[in-house]
């Protein structure tokens, strides 16, 4: 029996596709990959905490944040849908892609770890355009921040709820207490050394 062969998409080709997919995909490589269904109540509540909390910071800006339905084109045939996008620029009615993405948020829990991820953040490290990759915990309180260094990253740890991320390149700060507002996650305790 012949192998079926999957025909690959364009970007356009795909996002008039994705229109009438009742799922949310990514592009990768041509070939549109399901995204995971749901999220759990504590990552869709990291989220919108996050989507609020910058979302009052960026009144009145040329930014705004967007959520997992607007993508973020991290080649000529990879589009990726960043939990948390923070855009720049005029919205387009006509468009499905962020237009100057700064920060993309990826949170993280034990579903989506793993090698497609590390693909992932290597994709978003090599767009000219974003200064920011934030992760975010899950399960414990904790978050990474790459920042844009000339041509490297600098990562960044915040694992007390008193930390504050600043975010220059935006304009704004975000309080790990709003990004874990309501949530009675433990922060990581220090190794001992017996």
């Amino acid at each position: 029996m012949a192998e079926r062969t999957l025909a690959t998409m364009n970007i356009e080709e795909f996002l008039a596709w994705q229109l009438d997919q009742d799922e949310r995909y990514e592009l990768v490589d041509g070939i549109p990959l399901q995204m995971m269904a749901g999220a759990s109540e504590v990552h869709d509540r990291i989220v919108t905490n996050i989507i609020i909390a910058l979302g009052i910071q960026l009144r009145g800006s040329p930014c705004r944040p967007a959520t997992a339905d607007v993508a973020v084109r991290t080649s000529i045939r990879v589009l990726r849908r960043p939990d948390v996008t923070v855009t720049c620029g005029d919205a387009r009615a006509d468009s499905f892609e962020a237009a100057n993405p700064r920060l993309v948020v990826e949170v993280l829990s034990p579903s989506n770890s793993g090698l497609a991820w590390q693909r992932k953040l290597e994709e978003y490290r090599r767009h000219e355009g974003i200064a920011y990759i934030l992760l975010v915990d899950s399960r414990v309180v904790s978050t990474t921040l790459l920042t844009r260094s000339g041509a490297g990253w600098e990562p960044t740890d915040y694992d007390r709820i008193a930390d504050v991320i600043a975010l220059p390149a935006i304009d704004c700060r975000l309080a790990m207490a709003d990004v874990y507002e309501s949530l009675a996650l433990p922060e990581p305790q220090p190794a001992r050394l017996d």
